[in-house]
């Protein structure tokens, strides 16, 4: 399913209904879900650890493929997050972005990171 056809809610949908039938409702409070997400950032992030630039190869695939499940795993805490809430991950992801453009106009911050 390619993200130009697949809807933020087909997602959550999708993602609720695996809670749901492994009866791990319990376990998905914002709290532990937040924890969750953070943990698989950092396995994420232990993927690059210690690896010159040079020897980061997103061709292998392997790599590709642990890189892209590490992804999926931090994503689908994010929809999980927005389900235990109750929030429109469009809505919240479009009102930060505004915020950020505001806080960053892009004549001031182009070309910078700082």
């Amino acid at each position: 399913m390619p993200d130009a056809t697949t809807t933020v809610a087909q997602l959550r949908t999708r993602f609720a209904q695996f809670v749901k039938e492994r009866d791990w409702e319990r376990y998905h409070n914002p709290k532990d879900i937040a924890i969750s997400m953070s943990i698989e950032a950092a396995e994420l992030l232990e993927l690059f650890q210690w690896r010159p630039d040079e020897k980061i190869d997103l061709h292998d695939p392997a790599f590709r493929e642990a890189l892209e499940d590490e992804l999926a795993d931090v994503f689908m805490y994010c929809l999980s997050l927005a389900n235990a809430i109750g929030c429109e991950l469009s809505d919240i992801t479009l009102r930060k972005l505004a915020k950020d453009e505001a806080k960053y106009p892009a004549d001031e911050w182009r070309g910078r990171a700082r």
